[in-house]
């Protein structure tokens, strides 16, 4: 008939290592965004010093962008795995 606070004290603490835990997985995402800025600013360099590999150096800054955005994606799927399970 008593309130059982060792239980709720036992899931408080799982809120919050839940949340702590979500929180740092999405560092990965800051890490895809600046992967992504690296990417393109770095196709802008080549392609101003030669421009006639547009097509070659786009594939490859595709290929780059893909790459770095799954990582990230990864990231964002470990924040809701840790948050929701």
């Amino acid at each position: 008939m008593g309130f059982d606070f060792k239980v709720e004290y036992i899931n408080a603490i799982l809120t919050l290592g839940k949340s702590c835990g979500a929180g740092l997985a999405t560092i990965g995402l800051a890490g895809a965004g600046i992967g992504v800025g690296l990417v393109f600013g770095s196709l802008i360099f080549a392609l101003g010093r030669n421009p006639s590999e547009e097509t070659r150096l786009f594939k490859y800054a595709m290929l780059g962008f893909a790459l770095t955005e799954a990582v990230g994606l990864l990231a964002l799927m470990m924040a809701f795995l840790i948050l929701f399970s």
